[in-house]
């Protein structure tokens, strides 16, 4: 079976500049994760109670007439996608795109990935941007990353994600996407969602696999291959202040999810100028995404304790 890698940036040491502008690359994203829903939200809604109203009431007009776009493909942006920033954040790490196996474009694929990690940093830039050349490495695929329904309701970011080839991880989307006439759609679900967060713990591998088998029906309703991809180095980037399974903390993360969709967690990086402090800057440690990841024949599987 044959391995091809995505081209590595240059092995030289990095100037001074290439240091900063993937510190800028890191620091952005993980701004805009965290950041760029809730203050838009924020945003559109004081907007209403100012001299500006005009604006929030013609956004949400044209949010209401657009409200299903998720949900039918989105907006895809090419130009968004093949931003050099994202090369940036690829070089930081580095992200690296491995591939095992063919995948011809001539039938659908589900792609159940793993680890869901902090932020999904691996799965946006192989499969979410073209800074490691996905549509080179597997020629006339077209990815699209599964996530949380809830964030297409948050306005103007709903139209940021869309343009990466977001979608919702929901039947009707999901649905669409592998009913088109087109062959060749991958869709990726994080399998482990938002649960599988609360254990990405550096230097371990804890999955949430047990009772998760939309993604399995999905593939079976459409005819669609199942590709398992796994993300190595993607619970490594963050510190995680992990609770016990059945203490107070761990119960109100889970009550939590089950309210709004999501676990809060607790995380740190490094300081943005000091590596010795701490902060929201991931730590540089590589990640390693294996698509598709070959399996024995013979696996054992053990029940979690």
């Amino acid at each position: 079976m044959g391995v091809a890698t995505a081209p590595s940036p240059p092995t030289t040491s990095k100037t001074l500049q290439k240091q900063h502008l993937e510190a800028v690359g890191a620091y952005q994203y993980v701004l805009t994760f965290l950041f760029m829903g809730p203050f838009f939200f924020l945003l559109v809604f004081v907007l209403l109670f100012t001299s500006l109203w005009t604006f929030s009431v013609v956004y949400l007009v044209w949010l209401y007439m657009d409200w299903d776009t998720p949900n039918q493909g989105g907006r895809r942006s090419e130009w968004i996608r093949n931003q050099a920033i994202w090369r940036q954040l690829r070089d930081y790490y580095p992200v690296k795109l491995v591939k095992t196996a063919e995948l011809p474009p001539d039938q659908n694929y589900v792609l159940g990935a793993h680890p869901h990690g902090i932020m999904c940093t691996g799965f946006l830039c192989n499969f979410s941007t073209e800074s490691n050349g996905f549509s080179q490495l597997f020629p006339g695929l077209r990815p699209w990353l599964a996530v949380l329904a809830g964030l297409f309701y948050l306005p103007v970011y709903r139209d940021y994600i869309m343009s990466f080839g977001l979608c919702p991880v929901s039947r009707q989307s999901l649905d669409f996407i592998l009913s088109q006439p087109q062959l060749g759609q991958a869709v990726v679900i994080m399998v482990g969602g938002a649960h599988e967060a609360l254990y990405s713990v550096p230097g371990e591998h804890c999955l949430t696999l047990q009772k998760r088998k939309g993604f399995v029906r999905l593939a079976l309703r459409h005819g669609a291959s199942l590709v398992p991809v796994y993300s190595f180095g993607e619970n490594d980037i963050f510190r995680l202040k992990a609770f016990a399974t059945g203490s107070w903390q761990h119960w109100c993360q889970l009550t939590f999810k089950k309210l709004m969709g999501f676990s809060p967690c607790i995380f740190w990086g490094r300081g943005l100028f000091s590596a010795t402090s701490w902060g929201l800057l991931p730590f540089a440690v590589p990640i390693t995404t294996v698509a598709p990841v070959g399996v024995p024949r013979a696996l054992t599987v053990l029940p979690a304790e």
